[in-house]
This record gives structure tokens, sequence and C-alpha cells, in this order.
């Protein structure tokens, strides 16, 4: 049975991804302050760190959405990259646990971002908003094809939200158990190698969850063809 980390021993009756969930919030936070009373022209320790995911996840939106979208939707991308990011980095951490390899954090992640380029998709575009679920064929002949792409397209969209959320925990559930075993085996070489990789893991899939939300909100507001 896995040992009770940090939090869980002081707040018993919070489950552990809701408190972690919280101390990354208040983590980012922090942060966030500290940078803002210390800004500089030159950036150095904290700043440039975080300058640098900054300008990773402002260019991400921009390449992806383009300019002008991109800027509007950067804060969203940006928040959900830098805290996903934490929520990994802690299952890293002796006595921590990571919030996201709980199935319940990743869906509350998910599943918003579903709705959300759902919905400016419908506020850009209206009911031609549709266009983008019926192919690239529209025409009264092919009416059969553009139904079966309607429900193809459809069920597309409605398993995004479930992709998201299960790859993002299965890939940080399968690191945190690979943690537990190989220091339960070699306690002392093996973590060591597994902790890199880990830090890799971590940053790949926080990119990639971001990445894949930065599409979609891309296809939804852009032109169907």
């Amino acid at each position: 049975m896995e040992a009770p980390t940090i939090l869980h021993a002081v707040l018993p009756n919070i489950p552990p991804y809701v408190s972690y969930s919280w101390l990354a919030m208040g983590i980012l936070i922090g942060a966030a302050l500290v940078v803002r009373n210390k800004l500089s022209l030159v950036p150095s320790g904290l700043q440039n760190v975080m300058e640098t995911f900054a300008d990773l996840f402002l260019n991400l939106t921009n390449s992806n959405i383009g300019h002008h979208w991109g800027e509007k939707f950067y804060p969203l991308i940006g928040t959900i990259g830098l805290y996903i990011l934490t929520c990994n980095f802690m299952g890293l951490i002796p006595g921590f646990d990571a919030p996201t390899s709980n199935i319940n954090t990743t869906a509350s992640i998910a599943v918003p971002v579903f709705f959300i380029y759902q919905y400016y998709g419908i506020k850009v575009h209206g009911i031609k908003y549709i266009n983008h679920f019926l192919g690239p064929i529209r025409s009264i002949y092919a009416l059969p094809l553009m139904i079966m792409m309607f429900f193809i397209e459809l069920i597309g969209h409605l398993v995004r939200p479930i992709t998201l959320s299960v790859r993002l925990f299965g890939n940080m559930m399968a690191k945190h158990m690979i943690l537990i075993i190989l220091g339960i085996l070699a306690p002392v070489i093996v973590p060591v190698a597994i902790l890199g990789l880990g830090v890799l893991v971590s940053i790949i899939q926080a990119y990639v969850f971001a990445l894949l939300a930065t599409l979609y909100i891309a296809g939804a507001v852009e032109e169907g063809h």
C-alpha cells in the first residue's frame, strides 16, 4: 500500500489530488507575485524561468491560432500549461503527489477546454459552425456522405475530453508507479535515471496537453473547409 503523502497526513479529510491542486495554484500565484514585484529589464532567476515558459506558450498559441486569436487565448493556454507542469513536477518530490495522476484533475481541465472551443466555434461562425462537422464535400448529391461525416465528427469531438484526460492521467500514473517500484527494488541508482526521465515526461505531457487544446480551439475558430 502506498504511503500517505505529507499533505494527506496534515489534511486527512481532503483527497490528495485536491490538496495538491491547491498547493500548485498557491505556488503559481506566489511565483507570479514575486516576479511582478521584482521585474527587471534584464531577467534573472525566477523571472527568467517564468518568461521562458510565457514565451513558449505565447509562441504556441500565435503559431497555431494566429496573432489575433492567439493573444486572446494565450492566458488560457499559458495557465493550463503552467498548472499541469507544476502538478506533474510535484509527483517527482518524495512525500508529494501529482494531482494529474488522478482522473478527476485531468478531467476538470479537459472538459472546460471542450466547452470553451465549442462556445467560441458557435460564437464566431453561428449556425455555419456545423460546416466543421460535414466534411469537405457539401452537395445535395453527397447528402448521405455528409450525414455520415457529421456523426463521425460528432463522436470525434465528444471523445476529445476523454482522450485528453486519460492521456495525461495514464502517463502520470505510470510514471508514479514506476518511481515507486524501482525505488523499492534499487533505491540508490535506478531512481536517479527514472527521475530524469520523469522530468522529461512531465514537460512533454504538459506541452502536449496545451498543444492539443490550442489545436482544438484553432480548429473551432477557423473557417470550415
